[in-house]
């Protein structure tokens, strides 16, 4: 009984305790409130701009090439240099050249004495022919005069065989002879043609002897040399480039999204501009015009260069802001309102609600904040719009806003 005894105690007393312990209330569950800033959307009728980033280029790059092979002079430029119409660049050895000039000179001059020499034949052989057929028809009485006194037996037969020899012999002579006449415009003409190929062999040497000294066919910058003097250069080897002043122009990329926009300001006549983000001095940069081909995401666009073209280079890469056209309808907010570049969050009672949204462009405020530009038929003017960038941020997200 006693071990009985001691189990009915304890359990009594653990049981005691158990019951006689404080009760803690459990605590309640409260929702996150984050808080954020706002901004009031308000309709307006704005410019929008589109930020890009462009490349110096210059369609006018010329690259200058070797006439042909030749040991490279001296070179009197260096990259970047400045140079005006007709400075020397290169000099090529002219010794090259003229081996090549005096051969074609010594062929052109060869082709004029066969030409004369043609010539004086064929009047020969118009002198030769009348006397010829004279001789001919002179041959050709004797052979019937022979036959007449064959036939009264009053010649003999040594007489009249010796008579045809002599008349074949001059009918050969003037078959012959009327060939030299007949064909001498055909031998004047292949004379004349390979004149004409010996005088283009010869203005080609000329040239190349001309073209052995490179000259600045205009005011331009120098974009490469390639060759150093004693180089060995062959033909149509590259030895310098260059390109004028005026003629560099901005290549950027436009979005798919504002090729339209684009389209209809050309269209309409409106002239677009751009400017340099980083380098005010550059001023502006009229729009030439858009590429031929497009691409999925876009088509290229051409902005000229008119003014400091001395300070850009080509290959130099630039951020360039387009302003298009002003549109209606659309809201200013700030980058940072925008998520994934097409939803923004409106606060209606103390909770965020998504909205879709279309990016127009971006523009600038009084203090020179960058604001995008978005519509969207869902936005009414005098809602709230978060601007503070919630990483967690859904629709039903309770917030508070800041100051309230």
């Amino acid at each position: 009984m006693l071990p009985l005894l001691v189990l009915l105690i304890a359990s009594a007393v653990y049981y005691s305790l158990v019951n006689s312990k404080s009760q803690r209330e459990k605590p309640a569950l409260s929702e996150k409130v984050w808080q954020i800033e706002v901004i009031r959307a308000e309709q307006q009728v704005l410019s929008p701009s589109v930020r890009l980033y462009g490349r110096i280029e210059s369609p006018e790059l010329l690259k200058a090439a070797a006439p042909g092979g030749s040991i490279v002079e001296k070179v009197f430029v260096r990259n970047g240099a400045s140079v005006k119409q007709g400075q020397p660049l290169v000099t090529l050895d002219r010794r090259d050249f003229a081996a090549s000039l005096l051969q074609a000179e010594a062929d052109l001059r060869d082709l004029d004495n066969q030409i004369a020499e043609l010539k004086i034949r064929y009047q020969s052989n118009l002198a030769s022919l009348d006397t010829e057929r004279e001789l001919l028809a002179l041959a050709n009485d004797e052979v019937r005069r022979l036959l007449e006194l064959k036939k009264q037996n009053l010649s003999a037969d040594t007489a009249l065989n010796s008579a045809r020899s002599e008349l074949g012999r001059r009918s050969l002579e003037v078959t012959a002879r009327e060939l030299e006449v007949e064909s001498y415009p055909a031998k004047l003409q292949i004379l004349i043609a390979r004149q004409d190929h010996a005088r283009a062999e010869l203005d080609q040497a000329r040239l190349a002897m001309t073209r052995s000294e490179i000259q600045a066919p205009f005011d331009a910058i120098i974009s490469e040399v390639v060759v150093a003097a004693g180089d060995r250069v062959s033909l149509g080897q590259v030895l310098i480039s260059l390109f004028p002043i005026n003629s560099l122009e901005i290549r950027a990329h436009l979005p798919i999204n504002y090729v339209k926009s684009v389209q209809r300001a050309i269209a309409d006549g409106i002239k677009l501009d751009a400017r340099v983000t980083n380098r005010a001095e550059l001023g502006h940069f009229p729009l030439l015009r858009l590429a031929g081909e497009a691409e999925a995401t876009g088509i290229d666009v051409y902005f000229a260069v008119e003014s400091n073209a001395e300070q850009l280079r080509p290959g130099e890469l630039l951020p360039v802001s387009l302003k298009l056209p002003a549109v209606s309808g659309v809201f200013a907010v700030p980058y940072q309102a925008i998520y994934g570049n097409s939803r923004i969050y409106r606060v209606v009672e103390d909770r965020l609600q998504a909205l879709d949204v279309t990016t127009v462009g971006q523009s600038s405020d009084e203090d020179r904040q960058v604001l995008v530009l978005i519509r969207s038929e869902e936005i009414e003017s005098g809602d709230l719009i978060a601007v503070t960038h919630l990483p967690n941020s859904v629709s039903g997200l309770k917030v508070k806003i800041d100051g309230h």
